[in-house]
């Protein structure tokens, strides 16, 4: 009888050990994104449930109460710089993203809160700003929650929620002009300075159209076999109303591009050449 006892325990202690190194998919799997954003990054890590055939919001998800915008864990948002959302100045860091589905719209929260799961958990006393979005309908439907950044600028991006038939979307923005500028401003007072660079913000960015352009100069003087600053010192003329330096710029880049047996200029340069008559 001792023997059977001790052979029907060995067998449980395998079976149990079994069990305890199996392992299957996470219903809710996590996903964790980090985008280049301004001069720095956002970060969202966030856990992804599928619809499998349930009814979504106004059920698995109640309208009017505080969802924790995923599975699993809190879903979390991290700054590495200064952003703002809904008009408020968020300062970097790690904070929590909630929301309170509607039919319509949707309030969503940035919260200093990293653990609410639950709406008991949920402190509105924690509130960074809450933004009120509308929800728009999706023709087709998502079977996994899914979020990503998209309409990636500059200075601002949107953070889009799609699930089911709903799509919301969470406008963040930075400001970058003012460190750029006291970099541009530090870095023009050293020996090696950036001309190309700034003269390039500078164009793109609507500012000292003047300016881009005496610092394009000074960067194709440092290197005139640069067939790319010949050609976005083009672009400036262009944008000042100089046609006809603009033309003979563009003609200059596409003789050094060629001699560079890079294509890709000659072509740009002549589409440039084609748009000023």
């Amino acid at each position: 009888m001792k023997k059977i006892l001790l052979a029907l325990s060995l067998g449980c202690a395998v079976l149990t050990a079994s069990a305890q190194q199996l392992k299957t998919p996470a219903p809710s799997s996590t996903q964790i994104i980090k985008q280049e954003f301004g001069l720095g990054t956002v970060e969202l890590s966030y856990s992804r449930p599928n619809v499998k055939g349930r009814k979504i919001f106004g059920d698995l998800v109640p309208f009017g109460k505080v969802w924790r915008t995923g599975a699993n864990s809190a879903t979390t948002l991290s700054f590495s710089e200064d952003v703002t959302i809904g008009g408020t100045k968020i300062a970097a860091g790690k904070y929590g993203l909630l929301s309170i589905p509607e039919a319509d719209s949707w309030t969503l929260i940035i919260t200093k809160q990293l653990d609410v799961t639950s709406p008991a958990a949920y402190k509105m006393t924690e509130d960074v700003v809450r933004v009120k979005v509308p929800a728009y309908p999706m023709k087709d439907a998502l079977e996994s929650l899914t979020m990503q950044f998209g309409d990636i600028k500059a200075t601002s991006t949107n953070l889009y929620i799609l699930w089911a038939n709903t799509m919301v979307s969470l406008p963040i923005a930075t400001d970058i002009d003012t460190k750029i500028t006291a970099q541009i401003k530090s870095l023009m007072e050293n020996d090696n300075r950036p001309y190309f660079n700034a003269a390039m913000y500078y164009m793109d960015n609507g500012k000292d159209l003047n300016q881009a352009l005496a610092w394009f100069n000074k960067a194709a003087d440092q290197d005139p076999s640069a067939f790319w600053v010949l050609h976005q010192k083009a672009n400036c003329l262009a944008k000042l109303g100089k046609k006809e330096e603009a033309k003979a710029t563009a003609l200059k880049s596409i003789e050094v591009a060629k001699a560079a047996k890079n294509d890709d200029y000659v072509a740009l340069n002549e589409k440039l050449i084609a748009s000023l008559k």
